[in-house]
């Protein structure tokens, strides 16, 4: 027998303010049309005024929990992907924690921008394999809308905020790829490409920064890198693009989205595509995905599914799981 870490609940959380784009054609030089031909992107999510990072993740960790039908005391971990934080420390995974009245157990944030929901999981499964965990609480969280340059149309049309957790589980498996739960991940990053995606600013600065991005730099480092690693995660399990029932990919850009299933021989009926209603969610984008596309009745039990995602860094990776 195989110990695998079994996804048993997923839930997601958007703030209530919708943003259409048609809002920004009152401050930018631009237009609805520009921004769904070049994003795909038709609508957003903000924060409303004093809700942080940790309430998003604070809402999807209940949903989960609840689809879960556990509560939070039955958790060990709580591992927190997201570059936007409410304080410096502690970390927001602690104060998800407390929100959720969970009184044992251990909770820390990760990092990894866009690419921090797969890095989570991998670091989640880790847990479990070695026995550290039994169940972990898998969420990312992000308020990007905190870090934007207004006046820049190419980068803040295509944020928003929003949370999506997972409850991952240790189950026993026969130790094929018949498994229900994570059946290999892999994981990426190469700092000499840390200007294609950044924010400037930061504690050591002492200034908060916005985000900074060269789109079309980051798109063709994207699409290759990308298929590459789901190529990579699918050859561990032993498995190949044609047992995938579906792609849940970070949710960035459709273009790059059409790209990597193209490059990976998939057609867009395999994946899962939210991105015209909550545009890029940096490390929330791929729970929110899981949990839309489970709501949809698209992602069933016993699916084969690979998450891919890339971010500054650049950091990049995939995970391959049986739900």
């Amino acid at each position: 027998m195989t110990r695998r870490a079994v996804v048993t609940g997923v839930g997601h959380y958007l703030p209530e303010r919708v943003v259409e784009n048609a809002e920004f054609e009152a401050t930018l030089e631009t237009t609805d049309e520009w921004i769904r031909s070049r994003s795909g992107i038709e609508r957003r999510h903000f924060a409303a005024e004093g809700e942080t990072t940790s309430d998003l993740a604070t809402h999807a960790a209940r949903a989960a929990l609840q689809d879960a039908g556990i509560v939070a005391d039955d958790i060990d971990a709580i591992v927190l992907a997201t570059s936007t934080a409410d304080l410096t420390f502690p970390s927001a995974a602690t104060m998800v924690q407390s929100a959720l009245g969970m009184t044992r157990g251990f909770a820390f944030d990760l990092q990894a921008v866009c690419a921090g929901f797969v890095y989570a999981l991998t670091n989640a499964n880790a847990l479990i394999l070695s026995g550290q965990a039994e169940r972990v609480l898998v969420i990312g969280a992000e308020t990007f809308s905190r870090i934007m340059d207004w006046t820049d149309r190419g980068t803040c049309v295509l944020f928003g905020d929003g949370a999506g957790a997972l409850v991952l589980e240790a189950q026993e498996g026969a130790g094929t790829s018949d498994d229900r739960g994570i059946l290999s991940t892999d994981l990426n990053s190469d700092g000499r490409y840390k200007d294609l995606l950044f924010v400037d600013g930061g504690v050591s600065t002492q200034t908060t920064g916005q985000l900074r991005m060269q789109g079309n730099q980051v798109f063709r480092h994207a699409v290759e890198k990308l298929a590459g690693s789901a190529h990579t995660a699918l050859d561990r399990a032993g498995l190949g693009a044609d047992d995938v029932d579906w792609i849940v990919p970070h949710q960035a850009n459709i273009r790059i989205i059409q790209g990597t299933a193209k490059k990976m021989g998939l057609s867009m009926d395999k994946v899962v595509v939210t991105v015209q209603d909550h545009g890029n969610t940096s490390a929330a984008s791929i729970p929110l995905a899981l949990s839309v596309g489970k709501a949809r009745g698209q992602i069933k039990k016993g699916d084969l599914i690979v998450t891919e995602a890339i971010g500054g860094g650049l950091a990049w990776g995939a995970v391959a799981l049986r739900w």
